[in-house]
């Protein structure tokens, strides 16, 4: 199968990989040893975050493209325990055309996985971790159950990151101990909410499917009433058949 066709708006001109890695390079400012925080999600054009429950209903060709070649440069991958519950993640999360590709890069052959679950409702028997080709990080609260913390300490390592709920600042400095500068956000909701109001959104990469999807279904980011509003800058604006892709940085 093809890929599908990917052009800068107001041009016919297709998009190779190489094109489209050059245009989401990480080619933000120093943070002083924090890591770079990459949110990509994807949205109706209604709203909607999810369709039947899942993200990827809203998706198609041109934002799998996408969504994989965001994973080949990270070197982690941030999650929330509600998107590892709904979507999956068990296994290998990157083809081994990638893996090879990431070695050739200097990076590990398989980014870093870490979820945040201050409740720690995650099942360590799950695929997520018998299946993991790297051991996750979980990254939790002090108030999560000790019985639970233990049963996950068998199968991934786990960092206590705030009181009762995980707080974005120490998280990355988890991730930052651990030489993890490039972090992809993959959701949900209220873990990108968690980080707006931590000022801690560097990057929303943001495919717009043309569908409507009315429903119940929440936004993007949640959870964090009283947040001022975050300017952003439109970096690019790219297209595949309706689907728009954007990307924007923060000012």
């Amino acid at each position: 199968m093809s890929a599908p066709v990917i052009t800068a708006a107001g041009s016919e001109r297709a998009l190779g990989d190489a094109d489209l890695l050059a245009a989401y390079g990480w080619d933000h400012p120093a943070h002083s040893g924090r890591p770079v925080f990459r949110f990509n999600f994807v949205a109706s054009a209604d709203g909607a975050v999810t369709w039947n429950g899942r993200s990827g209903e809203l998706g198609d060709d041109a934002d799998r493209r996408l969504f994989a070649l965001l994973r080949s440069t990270a070197q982690v991958i941030l999650v929330g325990a509600g998107t590892v519950r709904s979507e999956g993640y068990a296994g290998d999360l990157v083809s081994a055309q990638t893996r090879s590709w990431r070695t050739e890069q200097g990076l590990a052959a398989h980014p870093g996985v870490a979820v945040v679950s201050a409740a720690l409702d995650l099942d360590p028997g799950s695929a997520f971790f018998t299946e993991a080709p790297v051991k996750p990080l979980v990254l939790t609260a002090a108030a999560a159950p000790r019985g639970r913390l233990a049963a996950l300490e068998k199968v991934a390592d786990v960092v206590v990151a705030g009181a009762d709920t995980v707080e974005p600042a120490l998280a990355a400095r988890a991730l930052a101990q651990r030489g993890w500068l490039r972090v992809l956000c993959e959701g949900g909701p209220r873990l990108f909410g968690s980080f707006q109001a931590a000022g801690l959104v560097d990057e929303l990469c943001l495919t717009l499917s043309p569908v409507l999807a009315a429903g119940s279904s929440g936004r993007i980011g949640a959870g964090t009433p009283g947040v001022q509003l975050a300017r952003l800058r439109l970096q690019h604006v790219l297209r595949a058949g309706d689907t728009l892709l954007l990307r924007y940085l923060t000012r």
